[in-house]
């Protein structure tokens, strides 16, 4: 198939049939899906295109129900739109989509062109250009996104235009772009370029006076409506007209890389591009060896603050190429630029001499001043007075009050002047305009490998890596390795460069594993770089020696926190009293040795690690662990009551924001023997655990806390025991102490359980009483008189029950039970409880033969579990949803459900929602026909994870039995006819 986007969305077979797709919606989503097309498009991203900042209620399943209808509009056959985890994808080639082809063509046309290649640049421009019916995107042009991919896309049409343009005039075809050009000018007024075209092509027919009347219309329009005089390009190709010189070399100079304004914007692009012309002062600045990598979004606020404001500082850690980007910056910059570099001063009175020095000014008076540094200050604003000039103060932190001053100073009797700084802290002046820099992007946790080097830390590194190994590549084998080695320094360059330079005598694997010892590995810098760029350690101990006492006791108490810290916990844990405290923390993070970013305080993990080495030093290691311990702990027990009440959703965000410090408390509890303090992080964490679908991440952390406590409870730690046990054997574990039934449980406890979700997980361990309904409710009655009038532990023991008379058959008395119980989790607040009550009573009017009510009840659910970002949850209601629509006969949409539920499971590491997806698609295939498939769905379904506790036997139960329908079905040559719908007691 092919299709079209460069006008009204089309889809084409390979014999030029169009496919009718539908309406306006399924046309938007087609066309979303094209815009990446390979790619998986996020499924927040699609409803975002498709409905707005305001999405209907149950939004995902409307995406879901647009998909199938997509599929169904496509032939079968090629089964394009692909179901992922993250979202939907269509699994196209980008060749078979005009705009992918459009772009490779007018690239390729641009290259022929700056290669001089005219007829190869004409010819295929012209075949890119045929590509294009209408506006790009014509019939979907009110979708969210939508409107700025069309213009991208107009305007590399437009681009496209006068680059063909260009090869035609270069091939002699004055005379016949003529009419065209007139309509471009008079369409975009104010695009230079089109301009200039026009005026060479009037010149080489003869028709000087008509040139010269466009240049004065080009002049007068800029003037009128942006203020702004015709480009230095323009004007060059008026002169050349003047003169009558219509040769080539006179005339030609608005190419692709030329500095006419491209745009029908007031942006000039003049000082973009290297052919830009250039004042005849050059800047006076360093020149670089290597290729400036990322901050593009940076160099762009950069700029744009140096056309608002008149003093900038680029402040950030030691590394982070605030010295780079400020070259970058400049270079950029028209006029008169000058570059000072302090790093090697000793004394803040030398300032005023280092930038008399860069500017080749020298002392007029023989004598030195009486006060030192005020002679070659005035000296100063007596030359730069009159002066337009940007003026760069590289590294300024060691002199910083006395580069303050002299800012102050010039700033104030210099109009003309700027000033560019670079800093580990602000100058601290009024009007100062901050840029702060950290580490270069990096990719985040979900990024595919091929992607990976689109991330400008990763193509820093890969770069650097090539000077000194040329065959070094990324590649499937090593990209994780580099993508650590990028992480672990936080995307600093300075860092990144010196990790990259070792690969001329280590494999990148080594570099990786070293990196625990950082300081050593990363010692060998440029020869050329002053002392304190050469090694990672010389970076951070100059910042570390410009701290204050203050400061360096909070900056290596600080380094006790994994994933950084709040104010309260940075103030609590490091033990500081509280004015002491309040201004280290602001003088660290005007150093830039912490971050604020999201109201948490962070550090660099080079800068950490740096700080911890100081903190062992100071022998207080033991002391901040015990204090970080205990305040998590409390910490986990308060968030954990939340986690089942209505601020439910607040309370996770702010469990994950302190996931690392909470699992950091529980490895350092665990390796220093600590039980009562490691049980009982696993307690109070055992729901969020849940909720967050981290089931093998749960059960290592609460495994290793088992073997610490050993084989039965200690003393008063029967319930945090329990907790581990459970937590360790969910995710499939092999032999673990036993604890009996439920019942037993409950009846061991003899206080209200701190944790109520422990009786959730006992529940579906251990299984419910073996006498059905009657004994569940008595095992509730025995809870009561334990816990007393506890709603949401009522609303627990109401589902139990009501999932216990469902399974009996008493679907009226199981009906009542869950209702009360989606009442009681209703009134809480706990839209867990009500997902997994809403998620039964679906399958309970399934099962009474009522779709409708059903799907409203997993409508709900669904979007109770998008709202909770349960992937565990998530896979078990798309379990659910799967066997309803199974029921129903819906053989497609049950197939997407149990896929989604198989990835979803697979990812969280609960083998009995492995197993049960797997159990799904293999009645899916059962029912199509396909036996043999149905089978090595249900084998692979009976492997791993489903011993030793009641939901996992369950279901290993369940997949025996429909092994043995598959046998019969074999044995009775089903294989050649599809099977008939499950009955009610059969899917």
């Amino acid at each position: 198939m092919r299709f079209r986007v460069l006008g009204p969305t089309q889809v084409l077979l390979a014999d030029g049939r169009e496919i009718a797709v539908g309406g306006p919606r399924l046309r938007a989503l087609l066309a979303l899906l094209l815009l990446d097309a390979g790619r998986v498009v996020s499924a927040e991203r699609l409803i975002d295109g498709l409905y707005g900042e305001h999405p209907p209620r149950g939004a995902a399943n409307a995406l879901q129900s647009l998909v199938s209808r997509l599929r169904q509009a496509l032939p079968a056959e090629h089964s394009t739109v692909e179901f992922h985890p993250a979202g939907y994808r269509l699994a196209v080639d980008p060749a078979d989509v005009d705009a992918y082809r459009f772009e490779r063509l007018a690239e390729a046309g641009r290259h022929a062109l700056a290669s001089g290649d005219w007829p190869r640049a004409a010819a295929v421009l012209r075949e890119a250009l045929e590509l294009w019916r209408g506006p790009a995107l014509a019939d979907v042009i009110d979708v969210a996104g939508v409107p700025a991919q069309a213009a991208r896309l107009d305007e590399l049409r437009l681009a496209a235009v006068e680059d063909r343009i260009e090869a035609e005039l270069a091939l002699g075809g004055h005379a016949d772009l003529v009419p065209e050009l007139r309509h471009l000018v008079v369409a975009h007024p104010l695009r230079e370029r089109s301009r200039g075209q026009l005026m060479r092509a009037l010149s080489a027919q003869g028709r000087p006076a008509e040139a010269l009347a466009e240049f004065e219309d080009a002049r007068r329009t800029l003037a009128e409506q942006l203020g702004v005089d015709p480009s230095a390009a323009l004007a060059a190709i008026h002169l050349a007209v003047l003169r009558g010189d219509e040769s080539a070399a006179a005339l030609h100079g608005v190419d692709g890389s030329a500095t006419l304004r491209g745009d029908d914007s007031s942006t000039s692009l003049r000082g973009d591009h290297s052919s830009a012309v250039r004042p005849t002062t050059e800047p006076a600045l360093p020149s670089q060896l290597t290729t400036f990598v990322g901050r593009e979004e940076e160099l762009k606020r950069v700029r744009a603050l140096l056309g608002e404001r008149r003093l900038v500082t680029l402040t950030g850690p030691g590394g982070a190429g605030k010295t780079r980007l400020a070259i970058e910056a400049a270079g950029r910059v028209d006029g008169d630029v000058h570059f000072v570099e302090l790093a090697g001063l000793a004394d803040g009175s030398d300032v005023p001499q280092a930038v008399l020095s860069a500017l080749g000014l020298r002392d007029a008076g023989l004598r030195a001043s009486a006060e030192p540094g005020r002679q070659s200050t005035d000296r100063l604003v007596e030359a730069l007075a009159e002066r337009r000039l940007l003026l760069v103060l590289d590294n300024c932190e060691h002199v910083i009050a006395d580069v303050a001053r002299l800012a102050a100073r010039l700033l104030g009797a210099c109009p003309a002047l700027r000033v560019l700084a670079t800093s580990r802290e602000p100058l601290g002046l009024a009007g100062e305009a901050l840029c702060p820099l950290s580490g270069l992007t990096l990719p985040p946790p979900d990024a595919s490998t091929e992607d990976a080097d689109d991330y400008a830390a990763v193509s820093l590194f890969v770069q650097r890596a090539a000077d000194v190994a040329p065959d070094f590549t990324v590649t499937a084998a090593n990209v994780d390795v580099v993508l650590r080695i990028c992480r672990t320094l936080d995307g600093l360059p300075l860092a990144i460069e010196l990790a990259a330079a070792r690969l001329r005598a280590l494999p990148v694997a080594e570099v990786a594993a070293r990196l625990d010892d950082r300081f050593r590995l990363l010692s060998m810098g440029s020869r050329a770089a002053s002392p304190r760029h050469r090694t990672l350690r010389a970076v951070v101990e100059w910042s570390w020696d410009l701290l204050d006492d203050a400061e360096r006791r909070l900056a290596r108490r600080l380094t006790v926190f994994a994933g950084g810290a709040t104010l309260e916990a940075a103030g609590r844990v490091s033990g500081l009293p509280a004015a002491e405290f309040v201004d280290a923390l602001s003088g660290l993070a005007d150093k830039s040795f912490v971050e604020l970013t999201g109201g948490r305080y962070r550090m660099l993990e080079t800068v950490r690690a740096f700080c911890a080495e100081r903190l062992a030093e100071a022998g207080e290691a033991d002391q901040l662990r015990r204090a970080h311990t205990a305040y998590f702990l409390e910490f986990a027990w308060t968030a954990s009551d939340h986690l089942r009440r209505a601020e439910q959703l607040h309370w996770l965000r702010r469990l994950d924001a302190e996931r690392d410090n909470l699992h950091a408390a529980l490895r350092r509890a665990t390796a220093a023997g600590d039980a009562p303090d490691a049980a009982g992080l696993v307690a109070a964490l055992s729901f969020y655990w849940w909720l967050r679908g981290m089931r093998g991440e749960a059960a290592r952390l609460a495994a290793n806390v088992l073997d610490l406590l050993g084989a039965e409870a200690p003393p008063g730690l029967s319930e945090e025991f329990a907790l581990c046990v459970y937590n360790t054997s969910l995710a499939g574990a092999g032999h673990l102490p036993s604890l009996g039934t439920q019942r037993s449980v409950i009846r061991s406890l003899d206080r209200p359980p701190r944790q109520p979700f422990l009786l959730y997980l006992s529940g579906i361990s251990t299984g419910p009483p073996s006498g059905g309904a009657e004994h569940v409710e008595e095992l509730m009655r025995e809870l009561r008189r334990l816990v007393g009038p506890d709603v949401w532990i009522n609303a627990l023991g109401g589902m139990g029950s009501g999932s216990a008379l469902m399974w009996s058959g008493e679907w009226d008395r199981a009906r009542s039970a869950l209702t009360t119980a989606l009442d009681g989790f209703r009134s809480t607040g706990d839209r867990w409880g009500c997902m997994i009550t809403l998620g039964a009573l679906g399958e309970l009017a399934a099962w009474q033969g009522d779709p409708e009510t059903a799907g409203a009840h997993m409508d709900e659910a669904m979007g109770l579990v998008e709202a909770l970002g349960s992937a565990v949850d998530q896979a078990d209601m798309l379990r659910t949803r799967g066997e309803i629509r199974l029921r129903a006969g819906d053989l497609a949409a049950a197939r997407d459900d149990f896929a989604g539920a198989l990835l979803l499971a697979q990812r969280s590491g609960a083998p009995e929602f492995v197993a049960s997806a797997r159990l799904g698609l293999a009645q899916v295939a059962r029912l199509r026909g396909d036996l043999v498939e149905a089978r090595r769905l249900c084998e692979e379904a009976l492997v791993g994870g489903l011993t030793g506790w009641y939901v996992g036997e369950a279901t290993r139960s369940e997949i025996i039995l429909v092994l043995d329908e598959i046998t019969e079905q074999e044995k009775a040559g089903a294989a050649s006819r599809p099977g008939a719908l499950p009955s009610a007691d059969g899917a």
